[in-house]
């Protein structure tokens, strides 16, 4: 299965010339832990929760800072073709939980993640345990 086709296609966005309290609020209405930050509809920066939390110590007036003093720039992507272990891969060499995901233009197409990971192996897990269920009738877990 193809990168593609493991995450949400609806990822929260906002351009780069947002203002911080913009982004809170897309967290807040969006009920989600991460936005990625745009430019002619290309991955240019990702802002978690956490950076806004993190944000309060090191800035006086949080609310009218600009999106570019907390995000995280050139953020790492996969493309959409990418086989689905190049997410697991990804999330481990590059120490992240989100990986936006981009077509061979470099416009933003999606959004993979940790949970996306998990729950793709869960269920061929599933699907593995029950091709040995069907295989082996005596078998009982």
């Amino acid at each position: 299965m193809p990168v593609g086709e493991l995450g949400p296609e609806d990822v929260v966005t906002v351009e780069k010339d947002a203002k911080i309290s913009d982004v809170v609020d897309q967290l807040e209405s969006e009920n989600v832990g991460a936005i990625v930050v745009t430019d002619e509809e290309k991955p240019v920066g990702i802002v978690t929760d956490r950076d806004v939390a993190l944000a309060l110590n090191r800035m006086d007036d949080l609310a009218t800072g600009d999106v570019t003093d907390i995000m995280t720039e050139d953020p790492v992507t996969l493309r959409e073709d990418d086989p689905e272990l190049a997410v697991a891969r990804t999330i481990e060499d590059e120490n992240v939980r989100r990986i936006p995901v981009v077509d061979e233009d470099g416009k933003l197409t999606g959004i993979v993640t940790l949970d996306d990971l998990v729950a793709t192996v869960g269920e061929e897990l599933g699907k593995v345990s029950n091709t040995i269920e069907s295989q082996s009738p005596d078998y009982k877990p």
